[in-house]
């Protein structure tokens, strides 16, 4: 699989609803459940079923066959779509700084690695699960980065912590958050925001709304990379 598909098929294996996700990319390429069930030679009602969550949540196997599918289809119609999604998919260097985890790491064990206050949702960090995460230039984010271009700080998997530098209060980094929710359907597993230790109540009550764990932290950037490096 390539960069794309893997970051496609990563996204619906590790998201909480899998069904919809499957739903979603479907019609991001704008195929239909008959046309993708022709191509993959098996039934509609099969397509149907996956995306209603009457059926156990496909494999690996099944979602890498169906990513590919879909890519497939959208080459035979000219790869428009494709074409956007690798543009969107581009990570802007100079304002998203990401890292992937070699496996997953328990969310309260990514609080005290980066020694890392807990703000908001205290008790589901203890069950959420981190998959990597992005340092973000928050006022670079918030002037220069296009809503639709938000996708790009999820990296492969939306089930990351997303580190906000040069932060004021933590409002306008929660905005982003919930902004870039309704734009490209993710958000974060976790919340950080460097360098401050009150934070504006807005930002913790669109945490709340929002049920992501929400910390602060005074460490170092490039000591959080060292003690998250190899993860």
């Amino acid at each position: 699989m390539d960069q794309l598909e893997t970051i496609i098929a990563g996204e619906i294996c590790l998201s909480k609803d899998p069904s919809s996700s499957m739903k979603k990319w479907r019609e991001i390429f704008g195929i239909s459940q008959t046309e993708l069930a022709k191509h993959l030679k098996i039934s509609s009602s099969t397509i149907s079923d996956y995306e209603g969550g009457r059926r156990k949540s496909p494999g690996i196997a099944i979602i890498s066959r169906l990513v590919e599918a879909l890519i497939d289809i959208d080459s035979k119609r000219g790869g428009k779509v494709r074409k956007q999604l690798e543009k969107d998919f581009k990570p802007k260097e100079d304002v998203f700084d990401i890292c992937e985890f070699t496996k997953s790491l328990n969310g309260k064990e990514f609080a005290d690695k980066i020694e890392a206050k807990i703000v908001a949702n205290p008790s589901k960090l203890k069950e959420t699960k981190v998959y990597g995460y992005t340092i973000i230039d928050s006022l670079k984010v918030i002037l220069e980065v296009p809503v639709h271009e938000y996708m790009q700080m999820y990296g492969k998997t939306p089930e990351r912590a997303l580190i906000f530098l040069q932060v004021e209060t933590g409002r306008s980094p929660m905005i982003a958050v919930k902004v870039g929710r309704f734009s490209t359907e993710m958000r974060p597993n976790v919340v950080v925001l460097h360098g401050i230790e009150k934070v504006d109540p807005i930002a913790v009550k669109i945490a709340e709304s929002e049920k992501i764990p929400l910390l602060t932290t005074m460490m170092p950037v490039e000591k959080i990379k060292k003690v998250l490096e190899g993860k």
